[in-house]
């Protein structure tokens, strides 16, 4: 008789894995909350922007505001690459911190300055209101993405109610403000699509904080040649704007923001941002003392109600 005929047959073992092992990822539910959440938190920090932005326009010139605002915030967000010691990110990866730089550090900071400086910051932030449809194409343009029709509907509803707030607002024809505002957008879509790119690739604090290091050339000159030219004039509000601009926007807002849409997507966590306009009109009524037309406030909850519709649509 062979060996093996005697042999007993071995009987499979079961072997009970740990719901949730140490190291695991966390499940894909909780890290959409939690994507969610940090998205809601940056939303909330560029809703405080513009009142922040007239705050600092009382003390410093349209051009000075900018350019020491993103210096401050580029020597925060270099302390922190120092002292973690981050290494050099990749060559492949520096023309997309470009555009970043050019979208969310330098081109959307002046052009809503340039814009603030004749236009109220209600007026301002029910027109920004667009910018979670230009995202949302920009995402679909660059990245491939495709978010489903009910998605597209409801972000196209929220910009319809923006636009025609505009053109009521100013008496049919379109402003200088408004020009600038509008360039606002693109490039800012631009930047935040590219950003939220990046951030799935890095840690989003590294994306914002590189791509402040990177304008330092511009930035620095530029603030130099601003305050040499424009008049400063320190109050309270006027440094407290600059602080909060610095900090709060130009840095740990887009922190937060950046990491929320590597969680969760760059349309889905754009369309957060239909609650900025809302916000901020909260904002300028309590800190500035701003008076809303009627058509302000109903325009921004209608935009409010399209962010349950797209956060429920599939893509």
């Amino acid at each position: 008789m062979r060996a093996y005929d005697s042999a007993t047959a071995p009987k499979p073992i079961a072997v009970s894995r740990p719901a949730e092992a140490p190291g695991r990822p966390a499940p894909r539910s909780l890290s959409r909350r939690a994507g969610t959440l940090q998205a809601a938190l940056g939303v909330t920090a560029f809703s405080l922007t513009f009142p922040a932005t007239a705050w600092g326009l009382q003390g410093f010139g349209p051009w000075s505001l900018v350019a020491v605002r993103s210096v401050l915030a580029a020597v925060i967000a270099g302390g922190c690459l120092l002292a973690l010691r981050v290494p050099l990110p990749a060559r492949r990866h520096w023309a997309g911190l470009a555009v970043v730089a050019a979208g969310v550090v330098v081109g959307f900071p002046l052009l809503t300055t340039l814009a603030l400086r004749t236009s109220t910051t209600a007026h301002a932030a029910v027109v920004v209101g667009l910018l979670p449809l230009t995202t949302a194409l920009c995402s679909a343009l660059r990245m491939g993405t495709r978010p489903s029709r009910t998605f597209w509907a409801a972000a196209l509803a929220g910009a319809a109610a923006v636009l025609a707030f505009t053109v009521q607002q100013s008496g049919g024809a379109l402003t200088s403000a408004d020009a600038y505002l509008f360039g606002a957008l693109v490039v800012c879509a631009a930047g935040y699509t590219e950003g939220g790119r990046l951030a799935r690739i890095m840690p989003g604090w590294q994306v914002i904080g590189w791509a402040l290091v990177l304008c330092l050339p511009l930035t620095v000159p530029a603030a130099a040649l601003a305050l040499s030219y424009e008049p400063v004039r320190l109050t309270a509000h006027s440094v407290v704007g600059l602080l909060w601009v610095a900090a709060g926007s130009q840095f740990l807002g887009l922190v937060v923001w950046y990491r929320g849409m590597a969680a969760i997507g760059v349309p889905k966590a754009s369309q957060l941002q239909l609650a900025q306009p809302l916000l901020t009109l909260v904002w300028s009524v309590l800190l500035l003392g701003e008076q809303l037309t009627p058509a302000a406030p109903l325009t921004a909850a209608a935009v409010l109600v399209c962010i349950a519709v797209t956060q429920r649509a599939r893509g």
